[in-house]
């Protein structure tokens, strides 16, 4: 890697759910994206989805049709790894969250890569870096999004042991130009901040379900008119400001709440997965969504979440509370 020249040749290698939707990510900064994916029928999914994500991006007026339509031609379709890859600045891996299925891919990507292209993984909480050929650790880090990535724009910037800064460098100025906000960590902290936060609500609420205490209704109930609003405008830590810190010790200090046990199972979701309610995907989670086409309740989501994006941004204008970047 010479100089500081931000990526405009990208790969993105898994066109699943978040595969295909960070090729729109790069695509909508002006980046030429080749997106590959071993599963053929995955692949072929991908141009209509993307399609999706672009015609809801337009609807709520985020992008007008010529940005839409100059992001989708600057996507293709690539028939195989080498041929995603082979001229490539940058690598986005976004494959299943499966050590030995990451570590054969790098072995793969580092085969046909440029020497100095930058490999940016989307894993959700594993620690890939010994998983990448020592070659390649210098120009490798993590980039990790939450769907979609193309409405939500935080993304975590992770280095590894061997990393130049320079890598952080062009990846952070790469997303700040989307108009993302990146947030840079020092070292690899499995689950980053937001991951961290989710699995503790999660372990919470199912500890609840499990017990038989509440519903998932009331939990959402609870979330919607109780949490969102605050957190939404001022975040956590800056709420207990608000609320005023010798509060919170007292609350602290009361002892009255345990954190439940990380006991690696739920019987909620054990249960559930077995009647086969696994989510939107299957028409039924904890709630159940009939036959409502899937991309029907995708497109629904994307939708409400713009428009809230949206009032946010307007209510958060000037706030320097809630600055992207690091």
């Amino acid at each position: 890697m010479t100089g500081i020249a931000l990526p405009e040749d990208v790969a993105v290698i898994g066109a699943g759910t978040m595969g295909h939707a960070l090729a729109l990510v790069h695509a909508l900064g002006g980046c030429d994206v080749a997106l590959y994916d071993a599963d053929e029928e995955v692949l072929a999914r991908a141009p209509g989805l993307i399609a999706d994500g672009l015609a809801t991006l337009t609807r709520a007026g985020a992008i007008d049709v010529d940005v839409a339509a100059r992001a989708g031609g600057r996507i293709r379709r690539a028939a195989d790894l080498e041929g995603a890859i082979g001229h490539a600045d940058l690598v986005v891996e976004a494959v299943v969250e499966r050590a030995g299925i990451k570590k054969a891919l790098f072995e793969e990507i580092d085969r046909y890569a440029p020497p100095d292209a930058i490999l940016a993984s989307n894993t959700s909480y594993l620690d890939v870096f010994p998983l990448i050929p020592e070659a390649r650790r210098p120009f490798a880090a993590i980039a990790h999004w939450y769907t979609p990535p193309y409405i939500v724009d935080l993304v975590d910037i992770v280095p590894g042991p061997d990393t130049v800064p320079e890598t952080i460098t062009v990846l952070e100025r790469l997303y700040k130009g989307f108009g993302k906000a990146p947030l840079v960590f020092d070292d690899h902290i499995p689950g980053y901040i937001a991951n961290r936060l989710q699995m503790a609500l999660n372990l919470e609420c199912l500890r609840m379900l499990d017990e038989g205490w509440v519903d998932a209704a009331d939990i959402d109930r609870s979330i919607r008119h109780g949490l969102v609003l605050r957190l939404a405008v001022l975040g956590h830590m800056q709420k207990m400001d608000f609320t005023g810190l010798e509060m919170v010790r007292n609350g602290v200090a009361s002892g009255t709440y345990a954190p439940p046990a990380a006991t690696g199972r739920s019987a909620t979701l054990d249960r559930m997965i077995a009647e086969g309610r696994t989510g939107v995907s299957a028409g039924a989670g904890f709630f159940d969504y009939g036959d409502t086409p899937v991309d029907q309740l995708y497109r629904a989501r994307d939708e409400r979440l713009l428009r809230l994006k949206a009032a946010l941004s307007d209510i958060l204008e000037g706030d320097g509370h809630d600055q992207g970047g690091s």
